[in-house]
């Protein structure tokens, strides 16, 4: 059973991958002097790098079933507290707002977890849903509904985290560090979700709630590390955007959490939980970044942006049901 499930999630990245080299070659033909230069593929690796982070905390709550719906906000409120940090207390040291940055989105995620958990409420959306309305608002609180730059600020260190490139030279534009980031963390996440005991329960927590609470897991106690770790990976976003976007804005982010669930079931994760991977969420987070570079070439409108990115997000939360019944019927002809 084991080797036919690894085949599955081998020939659904191996999907998603045939999926993301089609749109890749699509946009080369159609934009042969833009799309695919080399500044142009380094720009889409670090456009992606946001989502990514975001998205790895997010695959987290998608395997147990749940949802996090504040991790933009999230994302957007450690922004906002590294520019308060510098702009309102004078804070330069890269530690010290780093340290800050994600002790608050950790906590927020850490809330998310308890509320959850503590109060029975029947499903995350709940709570995550009314705490990114609460973190949104407090991050146009801090910053008075204004936007803080970060420029000439004394935290270039900082700043090269989300901006800054290796091996640059005079005719490559160097490797974005962020992605190296998004490697690295991407590369923890495999080994932490396949290889250590707390993994697996997560995976057990969604895929099967019964027999994790026959097991002994405590259920409530990995979805609470869940949220906290969601919200950990958002607050690591919100690093890099410091760089990425050189400001600090309340109203940004909008559509952080919806690119985040898209590149999760885009890469083989679904609703009803217990399934996905962290490779897979990397290829559907660089789909993801490829149809916003493209469209940008493109001349595209914000409004065609949203209509073609919505639409992408329909198309993998049918493929995401489709996919479900044909596991149901196989599972059902079995027993039979």
């Amino acid at each position: 059973m084991k080797k036919k499930n690894s085949g599955k999630e081998l020939l659904q990245k191996l999907g998603t991958l045939m999926a993301l080299a089609l749109l890749v070659l699509i946009f080369c033909v159609m934009m042969p002097d833009k799309f695919p230069r080399i500044s142009n593929i380094m720009n889409i690796f670090k456009q992606a790098s946001i989502n990514c982070l975001i998205a790895s905390g997010m695959l987290c709550a998608l395997i147990t079933a749940g949802i996090d719906l504040s991790v933009g906000s999230n994302c957007v409120l450690c922004t906002c507290t590294i520019g308060v940090l510098v702009q309102n207390f004078g804070i330069t040291s890269m530690p010290l707002l780093i340290i800050a940055g994600l002790a608050v989105s950790t906590f927020a995620g850490f809330v998310n977890g308890i509320l959850l958990t503590r109060l029975d409420l029947p499903h995350p959306f709940v709570s995550t849903l009314g705490m990114k309305n609460v973190l949104w608002g407090l991050a146009l609180v801090i910053t008075g509904s204004k936007s803080i730059a970060f420029t000439n600020t004394g935290v270039d260190n900082l700043m090269w985290i989300g901006g800054g490139s290796l091996f640059k030279t005079e005719t490559f534009p160097g490797i974005p560090f962020s992605f190296i980031l998004v490697l690295i963390v991407f590369g923890i996440f495999h080994v932490f979700l396949t290889r250590s005991a707390l993994g697996r329960q997560i995976y057990c927590v969604g895929g099967n709630p019964e027999a994790a609470r026959l097991s002994g897991i405590p259920s409530k106690n990995v979805l609470t590390f869940v949220y906290s770790l969601s919200g950990f990976m958002a607050g690591m976003a919100g690093v890099v955007s410091v760089g990425r976007l050189a400001s600090a804005n309340g109203n940004a982010g909008s559509t952080y959490d919806t690119d985040a669930i898209a590149a999760c079931i885009i890469g083989g994760a679904s609703f009803t939980g217990g399934k996905g991977t962290i490779w897979g969420t990397l290829i559907g987070a660089l789909l993801m970044a490829v149809i916003r570079n493209g469209l940008n070439l493109m001349g595209a409108s914000n409004d065609i942006q949203y209509i073609v990115i919505g639409a992408v997000i329909i198309l993998a939360v049918t493929i995401d049901v489709f996919r479900n019944k044909a596991e149901a019927r196989a599972r059902k002809m079995a027993a039979q």
